[in-house]
């Protein structure tokens, strides 16, 4: 019940995390941040795909299972910091970001990213289709001023739409795959 409350949809499957990378611009040379990262489905997958992942988990007791997952996967090149996101330095060199975020925290998030000091190269979100609609230039759709601060500095795209069943607990709401790349 608590992740509904926290609007948090964990990803199902560490193939599906795979995938989703496989439909970004992440390289083995990459640094890339993970925002609350979990107890690491999408960590592993990143760990296995590029050279270094600060994975971000403010919770105590998460941070703690995902060490725990690390280890026992003999994981080496993931730096775990319990911290919450919105107080989190990013770091000073080029890196990316990678994340499935609580969705009440989306706009947040984005704001931060695209106002840090050092933004990333290109990040990758699961968000709700409705608030990534939003941050898109395009006629089609309105864009939020949100959306027009971040295609001042990003190109933007929906990559993909997800599926509830791709989740768990499955959102009410349809999700996507958003991606900004620096333009």
């Amino acid at each position: 019940m608590r992740n509904h409350i926290l609007s948090q949809h964990f990803l199902r499957s560490p193939r599906l995390a795979l995938i989703l990378i496989g439909h970004s611009n992440l390289k083995k040379r990459d640094t890339v941040v993970e925002i609350g990262a979990g107890s690491g489905v999408i960590t592993s997958a990143l760990a296995h795909r590029v050279k270094h992942v600060i994975a971000i988990e403010p919770d105590h007791d998460t941070a703690n299972k995902l060490r725990e997952n690390l280890r026992k996967h003999n994981i080496e090149n993931v730096e775990v910091i319990e911290q919450d996101f919105l107080d989190y330095s990013p770091p000073s060199i080029p890196y990316k970001v990678f994340s499935n975020p609580p969705f009440h925290l989306s706009s947040k998030i984005v704001h931060k990213l695209i106002e840090a000091n050092n933004p990333p190269e290109a990040f990758y979100l699961i968000l709700q289709k409705q608030f990534a609609l939003k941050l898109l230039n395009t006629d089609r759709h309105y864009t939020s001023q949100l959306g027009l601060k971040l295609i001042q500095k990003y190109q933007t795209k929906i990559r993909l739409p997800l599926r509830p069943t791709d989740f768990t607990p499955p959102p009410a709401v349809p999700t996507v795959f958003f991606e900004a790349k620096k333009i």
